[in-house]
């Protein structure tokens, strides 16, 4: 009889090549499947509740297989993190309804964006690094004018684009630490470079290289090119995905 396992991921995405299986890259699902493969002895196919890009990183990543192994969820829990290298972890594994799928069964997406003001042995792998004085108020105003729904053209690369690319935000905010600055958005979902796009944006203008006419330009241009810095990819977290 099948079954629906439903897994809840953490991994530091820095030595991958992204979250999608590709031919002779190293990828998050090729490694999970991997180990599915020698834990149950047949090959499973992962369901992802959103694909991160290579170098993004991920503390509550979703995902479900289904299978006809009679191993309970903690068992097999454990048994994949045997086979899994130490930058991937299986946090927890549930049984589901056989229905269940992680990606269009979610509600919300919560990101993070991490930016740090100087270097850190232990972080540079995890935040990106911004000298530059940053204005505060102009990184909240930015941030405030994203919520809502929008098109969000300008910040999906074009091969990526959909016939519809608005998303709902429900929440866009910065908050800070001595240590760094974090822009935390949710929705109900992203399009492609979305998140590193708007960062990038948002980091012009606090900066004060582009006016918020500027911003507003760009935001509703639908001109992805007209992005002038797209934040990397390492400063980019999956904090959590709801259901």
């Amino acid at each position: 009889m099948s079954r629906n396992i439903k897994l809840k991921i953490e991994y530091n995405g820095s030595d991958y090549s992204g979250w999608q299986y590709q031919p002779k890259q190293k990828t998050v699902q090729g490694e999970i499947e991997r180990a599915i493969k020698k834990v149950i002895s047949k090959k499973a196919t992962l369901y992802v509740a959103g694909r991160t890009d290579a170098g993004v990183h991920a503390r509550g990543q979703v995902a479900n297989f289904r299978t006809e192994s009679k191993l309970t969820p903690s068992k097999l829990r454990d048994a994949l993190n045997f086979y899994l290298p130490n930058d991937i972890l299986i946090v927890s594994a549930h049984e589901v309804p056989i229905d269940f799928h992680a990606r269009y069964d979610a509600i919300y997406r919560h990101y993070c964006y991490n930016i740090a003001g100087e270097r850190s042995a232990f972080d540079n792998d995890r935040t990106w690094l911004v000298r530059a004085s940053l204005n505060r108020a102009a990184l909240e105003r930015a941030a405030d004018y994203i919520i809502g729904d929008h098109d969000f053209a300008s910040f999906c690369v074009s091969s990526s684009l959909k016939e519809n690319n608005h998303c709902l935000i429900y929440h866009s905010r910065w908050i800070s630490n001595k240590k760094c600055l974090s822009y935390e958005i949710t929705a109900d979902r992203f399009l492609h470079t979305m998140i590193r796009s708007l960062v990038g944006l948002m980091i012009e203008f606090a900066r004060g290289a582009i006016t918020f006419k500027r911003f507003k330009e760009i935001f509703h241009g639908g001109d992805h090119s007209a992005l002038p810095r797209i934040a990397p990819a390492l400063g980019l977290c999956l904090v959590e995905v709801e259901y």
